[in-house]
């Protein structure tokens, strides 16, 4: 089963239209982010069907860069997302937190995984048939307070018996590099209120460690693209020339992808790595 879960109890606010205005430059980042998906789907980086019934495909060419970063982290989320799935034999569900034009849903439906779409209720609490769940936050963590967060991550690791998280957002963000990208942000009215969270990798671990996760791991996404086969690397090096390998390793090095296990012994989740 699969869930695409865009509103959550874990955050406040004062009222609608206040919550709205701090939600603007937040929604812009999701737009941009489908915008580039949708430009590195159409010069072949990946196969996406779906994504541009989502966004329509910008005039502005992506920096080469920009497109092999998005690249690496559709290529890190799926491989994760296949690997509890081979586990749990598709005898599972996905919750996707945050989802805004995602279209992992319908990529895995292509893919003839044995998967249907559910409301947001199906999940609320012990309701979920005691189904291993794989939870899923792309930049969406970071959008929240430490507290906040924290709490996401608590319900999850209480509401489910046997569960797995993955996170992909930021890291490193204590240097120079990270407090320009943190300047840029707000400058669009767009605040990263948890990034005292994404200093290290090991902070990354920590917090789903200290709050209810049995396991954590976590890799910078240039160390990911340093793991992808050959083959596939030599394909998409292919499409574009890139001139400045220092800037994608700089950009690469601040973005991670940590994913924590609770329970499944049996399954074997914990074995589940990268």
């Amino acid at each position: 089963m699969a869930t695409r879960q865009r509103e959550s109890s874990f955050t406040s606010c004062s009222s609608t239209s206040s919550c709205d205005a701090d939600d603007e430059g937040v929604r812009g980042t999701c737009e941009d982010a489908s915008l580039c998906k949708r430009f590195a789907v159409s010069i072949g980086y990946w196969h996406d069907p779906y994504i541009q019934h989502f966004v329509r495909l910008s005039k502005e060419r992506k920096a080469p860069e920009i497109n092999r970063g998005y690249f690496a982290r559709v290529h890190g989320v799926s491989q994760l997302i296949k690997a509890f799935l081979r586990k749990t034999e598709c005898h599972c569900q996905i919750i996707n937190l945050g989802a805004g034009m995602d279209t992992t849903f319908w990529r895995l439906k292509m893919q003839a995984s044995p998967i249907q779409p559910h409301s947001r209720t199906a999940f609320r609490g012990h309701t979920s048939d005691g189904l291993p769940t794989l939870l899923i936050a792309e930049c969406v963590l970071v959008y929240m307070t430490p507290e906040q967060s924290a709490n996401l991550l608590k319900w999850a690791a209480n509401s489910f018996e046997v569960a797995m998280f993955i996170n992909y957002e930021q890291v490193n963000m204590g240097d120079r590099f990270g407090q320009i990208m943190i300047e840029n942000l707000r400058r669009r009215q767009c605040d990263l209120a948890g990034v005292e969270t994404c200093k290290s990798l090991e902070s990354q671990k920590e917090r789903l460690l200290s709050n209810g996760w049995e396991t954590a791991s976590a890799i910078d996404m240039m160390e990911l693209y340093s793991k992808l086969p050959r083959a596939e690397v030599s394909r998409i090096e292919s499409l574009e020339f890139l001139d400045e390998m220092e800037l994608l390793e700089q950009l690469m090095q601040h973005y991670c992808l940590c994913w924590a296990t609770k329970g499944g012994n049996e399954l074997g989740l914990k074995e589940i790595t990268y």
